[in-house]
C-alpha cells in the first residue's frame, strides 16, 4: 500500500501539469460550476450514454440496491463499475491524460485538496438542477465535502466511535461503563491499571485502547481542541489542550509496557473471528468504529460486552466522524447521469430501500439489525423509526442506541487544500511520541510548524488561482 506522502505526491506532480485555470464554457456559467460548456442539470431530462464510476463496488445489499435504483433513474444512460479502493495516482493519471471516469467516490477528507488542484468540480449546479436537498446532510459531514464556500462532493456513509467493554472484565474490576467511556480520564487510567494484565515486556490482558495515533482528533475534541482551524487555513496541533490529550492517550499505553507491546499484542487476535479480544477476555475496553458491532455480533454474539458512546470531559457523548463522498471529476463527458446518479444513491428512499434488504437479510440469518448510518439525517431517522427494534438481547440494544447517539454528536475537520499532508504531519508526531523518539509537546510543536507550512503553501495556491 502506498504511504500518503508517496500518493499525494504523486497529486502535487500531476496537478501541475492540468490545473492551470479556469476556462469559460458557453452557457452562463463557467465549465467549473457546471461540469463543461453547456451543461444543463434537468430532473426531468432524458439520459444517455456511459457513466465510468471509480473507487465504488456494490458489494453488498446495501450498495446493490442504490446501484439498481440509480442505473433506472439514469437510463438509458448506463453505468460501469471500476471497483476497488480509489487509486489516487490513478484517478489523477486518467484526469491528467484527458479521460477521468465520470464519477468517483472517495474519503471526504480526500475532497478538499481535490477541489483545490481542480480535480474535481463543484456542485452547487448539479444541486440546484437537480433538486438535490441539501439540509437532509448531516452538517459535519457537509462541512467536510465544502471547500471555500461551493460543495464538491455529496456525503454517503457516516462512521463513528463508541465504547466497546468487555463487562465481565469491568465487573471483575469494580468497574462501570463510566469508568471508561471517556467522561473521566483519570478513572480511565485507574481502570486501565485495574485491568491490564502483564509485567516488563510480557502483556496477556489490555486495560485500555485508546487507538492512537488515528484517534487524537477525537482525544483532543474531548478535552475542549480542535486540531485545525474552524476555516481549515491554521494548525493548532501545539495547542496545550492537544498537547495534554496526547500525553494522557500515551501514558494509557506506558502503563502497559509501551506502545510497542501493546500494539505487538493487540495484533496477534483473531480481531474477525471467534477468538477476538472481547471473546478471549484480553481486552478491556476501547473506542471503536460502529461497524465492529456487527462483527462481534456476527462471530461471538456470547462475548460479555457493554457499549456506550464515547463522551467527552463534561460527559456529552462524541465523535469523530468519517466517511465517503460523491465527487465528479474535471472534464467527466457526462455531468448530467453523474449527478443524477449521485442524488438517487443518497436519496432517503434508497437508503430506506438498502436498508429493508439489509433486514431482510438479518432476519432470514436470525440476527438483527443494527442501524445503518449515512451523511443523510433524514434517512437515518426514519431508517431507526421503521426499522430499529429490541432485539430481546440487552448488551446489542445498548450497542444500536450508543451509535444513533454518536451519530448525533460528531464532528470533522475542515476541508482544506492539504488535506493528506495535514494528517501526515500530526500522525508522524504521534508516531514519534509512541516509538520513544520525542516527548508529546516537543512532536506536537514540530508538527505544528510542518502543517502550517504545507497549509500556507496550499492555500497560497488556491488564492492565488482565485484571484486570477
Amino acid at each position: 500500500m502506498k504511504t500518503a506522502a508517496v500518493r499525494w505526491s504523486a497529486l502535487a506532480l500531476t496537478a501541475g501539469l492540468v490545473f492551470a485555470g479556469c476556462a469559460q464554457g458557453t452557457s452562463d456559467s463557467s465549465d467549473d460550476e457546471t461540469g463543461g460548456s453547456g451543461t444543463t442539470f434537468d430532473p426531468e431530462a432524458e439520459l444517455s450514454g456511459e457513466l465510468d464510476v471509480m473507487g465504488f463496488g456494490a458489494g453488498d445489499e446495501i450498495g446493490q440496491t442504490r446501484v439498481d435504483l440509480a442505473n433506472a433513474a439514469i437510463a438509458p444512460a448506463t453505468v460501469k463499475l471500476i471497483e476497488g479502493d480509489l487509486d489516487i495516482q490513478q484517478f489523477l493519471s486518467a484526469i491528467a491524460s484527458g479521460e477521468p471516469p465520470e464519477l468517483v467516490y472517495a474519503n471526504r477528507d480526500q475532497i478538499g485538496t481535490f477541489a483545490s488542484r481542480g480535480a474535481i468540480i463543484p456542485l452547487d449546479a448539479c444541486i440546484d438542477g437537480e433538486g438535490i436537498d441539501t439540509s437532509i446532510y448531516r452538517e459535519p459531514a457537509l462541512n467536510q465535502v465544502t471547500f471555500d464556500g461551493s460543495i464538491y462532493g455529496i456525503p454517503e456513509f457516516n462512521q463513528v466511535q463508541i465504547t466497546q467493554a468487555n463487562a465481565d472484565l469491568l465487573a471483575a474490576a469494580g468497574l462501570t461503563l463510566d469508568d471508561v467511556n471517556g467522561s473521566d480520564w483519570d478513572a480511565i487510567t485507574a481502570a486501565n491499571q485495574a485491568m491490564y494484565v502483564g509485567s516488563g515486556g510480557s502483556l496477556s490482558v489490555i486495560g485500555y485502547d485508546s487507538k492512537l495515533p488515528e484517534f487524537l482528533p477525537l482525544w483532543a475534541r474531548a478535552n475542549g481542541a480542535d486540531l485545525l482551524s474552524e476555516d481549515g487555513r491554521t494548525a493548532q496541533l501545539d495547542d496545550p489542550k492537544v498537547v495534554e490529550a496526547l500525553e494522557w492517550a500515551v501514558g494509557i499505553y506506558d502503563a502497559q509496557g509501551g506502545f510497542g507491546t501493546v500494539k505487538a499484542y493487540r495484533d496477534s487476535a483473531d480481531f474477525f473471528g471467534a477468538g477476538n479480544q472481547f471473546a478471549t477476555n484480553v481486552l478491556g475496553a476501547m473506542p471503536m468504529e460502529q461497524w465492529y458491532v456487527n462483527v462481534l455480533n456476527d462471530v461471538s454474539p456470547d462475548a460479555p460486552m457493554a457499549f456506550d458512546t464515547v463522551r467527552d470531559r463534561e460527559g456529552e457523548p462524541l465523535a469523530y466522524a468519517s466517511g465517503s463522498a460523491w465527487a465528479i471529476p474535471k472534464g467527466s463527458e457526462n455531468p448530467e447521469a453523474a449527478c443524477r446518479f449521485i442524488k438517487t444513491m443518497t436519496e432517503t428512499d434508497s437508503w430506506i430501500a438498502a436498508a429493508q434488504a439489509r433486514v431482510d437479510l438479518r432476519e432470514a440469518e436470525g440476527k438483527p439489525f443494527t442501524g445503518l448510518l449515512t451523511g443523510n439525517a433524514e434517512a437515518d431517522q426514519q431508517i431507526q423509526d421503521q426499522f430499529v427494534t429490541p432485539s430481546g438481547d440487552a448488551k446489542w440494544d445498548a450497542a444500536v442506541q450508543a451509535t444513533y447517539d454518536a451519530n448525533d454528536h460528531t464532528f470533522t475537520l475542515p476541508a482544506n487544500p492539504a488535506d493528506a499532508e495535514f494528517k501526515t504531519a500530526w500522525q508522524d508526531a504521534v508516531n514519534r511520541v509512541l516509538n520513544g523518539q520525542q516527548e508529546p509537546a516537543d512532536a506536537l510543536a514540530q508538527a505544528q510548524d510542518e502543517a502550517q507550512k504545507v497549509l500556507d503553501e496550499a492555500w497560497s495556491t488556491w488564492d492565488e488561482r482565485e484571484e486570477g
